[in-house]
């Protein structure tokens, strides 16, 4: 009688002492797991696995302080050390859909209970999990495609999942630093070493197969002994110097996952642990990423993890079909209906500055030579004159450089091609003037990122009755701009976004002082109304053009030749 009293008590007694045991654990960042003492080369495999079972214990009873890795050769593991994630998944289907097409990245899906059964976080890389995903992902991809994708599209999540605490308490102040990823090494190679300055990169290597002219991925793994003999014999040793008798590292970072698995323990003379709580919390700001994230291509606007993709193609057909109905909106209905009807299918549009026209003036001459007015917008997708118009309530044409043909014809409003000829185009601005009001977008091309490019001084030098007009764009799911895909697809994928928002906000004419016939230079007009449209939106100016983002993400200076 008395044992089942006593029973629960302790038992809760048991359970508080764990539970007090693990939040002293995760107060530390790091958890030291490994010393390497020995002055002779590493130990095998066997060895070192001994060795690790009989230290772990011990060590992760007790917490260790954060590393000093100034001035020191730094190993990190990029899944889980670096990145706050562990999941490679993600990475995978990026590659599958922005390289490949919608058609790969199903499959992809639905080859992912396989992974998931055969072990997807296989840290020492080359398992079978890992061997699946690369066949569906890379399997026909010429290395262009690759490319184009670990340029434009991965640094962007890359970015988003870094570790602040790993990366700025261990990497940045490391003297070498080398990262070790389990996925194929042409995924994160440029990114690690663009961003963030790694001096060598550890990781699968992709068989591949020339075609006539053109090399394709098997999308098999490079060699039978790809995985823990080959990175840790030969890769290893390359990557923290080849020519010496025993290469090792200062510091060695792994995960918390399974660090028994890490393969390059016997090639560091410390490795840390870190902790769980670490990559859950410790999320890096947009202000101490590595260099500004400005540009950055792809459709999907999310993660796409497993659960994320699902929800994505079963939304999908939805989508499409509100797509259609929202870009039939906008064209077949009058503005004061669309404006309503567009909120009832999901379209949120908010209008905010919008002041009366003034009143006509009394002398009939005047009002003859009177021009229209030159609204200056910020650009964030194709559909930024349309918006301006319908905060209007008035169709207002609007300057183009490059539209596809197929945009041009559904749109409800007049579109006139800009040719890049600074006389001709001059020419077609003031003649577009004297008929009426006009938009423009001097950026020349659209950013997604809470920056602004250069503005093009040609609209200041032409008009002195200005509007500088803020426009902001947000989605959830698909961006409605791409440098290297279908750029006629833009509208469509926009607005098959569950709930795509659009804010326009008009900020007042542009002072007569801050104009060519208040004395200024077309450089001054244009800087000024860029600072202008730049505080609204609370975003950055910059000096980058529509020439620097093409060149970044596509590889050409973004100029289509006839």
């Amino acid at each position: 009688m008395v044992f089942p009293a006593i029973l629960p008590k302790v038992a809760a007694r048991w359970l508080f002492t764990f539970y007090r045991a693990a939040r002293k654990l995760r107060r530390h960042a790091f958890q030291l797991y490994y010393r390497n003492t020995a002055t002779a080369k590493p130990p095998s495999t066997s060895a070192v696995s001994q060795q690790q079972q009989q230290q772990a214990a011990a060590a992760f009873k007790t917490g260790a302080a954060i590393p000093d890795a100034a001035g020191r050769t730094v190993l990190c593991d990029m899944h889980g050390a670096l990145l706050r994630s562990t999941a490679l998944f993600p990475y995978f289907m990026l590659v599958a859909c922005e390289g490949g097409s919608l058609l790969r990245a199903m499959l992809l899906l639905c080859a992912f209970p396989l992974v998931w059964a055969l072990g997807e976080q296989c840290l020492g890389g080359g398992g079978a999990g890992v061997r699946v995903m690369a066949f569906v992902t890379f399997a026909g991809l010429t290395p262009r495609d690759v490319d184009l994708v670990a340029r434009a599209v991965l640094p962007k999540h890359y970015m988003e999942q870094l570790n602040a605490l790993v990366y700025g308490s261990l990497w940045l102040p490391a003297r070498r630093k080398v990262a070790v990823t389990s996925a194929p090494r042409v995924m994160s190679e440029w990114f690690l070493k663009e961003y963030m300055a790694a001096d060598a990169v550890v990781g699968l290597e992709l068989q591949h197969v020339t075609v006539g002219r053109r090399r394709y991925f098997t999308g098999l793994l490079s060699g039978p002994a790809t995985g823990p003999e080959l990175m840790r014999q030969k890769a290893l040793r390359e990557a923290l110097g080849g020519e010496a008798d025993d290469p090792m590292a200062d510091v060695g970072i792994i995960s918390h996952s399974n660090p028994l698995d890490q393969l390059f323990v016997p090639y560091c003379k410390e490795v840390y642990v870190v902790s769980r709580e670490s990559t859950e919390n410790d999320k890096l700001p947009r202000d101490k990423y590595p260099k500004p994230l400005i540009f950055h291509d792809g459709r999907l606007a999310f993660l796409p993890t497993p659960a994320a993709m699902l929800a994505f193609f079963l939304f999908l057909p939805l989508g499409v079909i509100l797509s259609v109905i929202r870009i039939n909106i906008g064209i077949a209905l009058p503005y004061k209906i669309n404006f309503a009807l567009g909120a009832v299918f999901g379209v949120r549009f908010r209008v905010s500055g919008l002041r009366a026209p003034p009143a006509p003036a009394d002398d009939g001459k005047q009002q003859q030579q009177r021009r229209g007015v030159l609204y200056v917008c910020t650009h964030r997708t194709l559909v930024d004159p349309i918006m301006l118009s319908t905060a209007l309530q008035k169709p207002v044409p609007a300057l183009t450089y490059s539209l596809s043909r197929l945009s041009e014809l559904i749109a409800p409003i007049r579109t006139v091609r800009l040719m890049r000829d600074r006389a001709r185009d001059s020419e077609t601005m003031s003649r577009l003037l004297k008929q009426g009001d006009l938009a423009v977008c001097p950026e020349g091309t659209t950013c997604r990122e809470p920056y602004l490019l250069r503005f093009s001084p040609l609209f200041a030098e032409l008009a002195d009755d200005m509007e500088p007009v803020a426009l902001d764009a947000q989605v959830t799911t698909l961006y409605g701009t791409t440098a290297s895909g279908h750029k006629w697809l833009d509208p469509v994928a926009f607005f098959a976004n569950p709930v795509p928002s659009y804010r326009v906000e008009f900020l007042g004419a542009v002072p007569r002082e801050w104009t060519r016939a208040g004395g200024r230079t077309g450089v001054e007009v244009a800087n000024w109304v860029q600072r202008r449209l730049g505080e609204a939106l609370e975003f950055e100016c910059t000096g980058l053009t529509r020439r620097d983002k093409y060149m970044m993400l596509a590889g050409n200076d973004g100029v289509v030749a006839k």
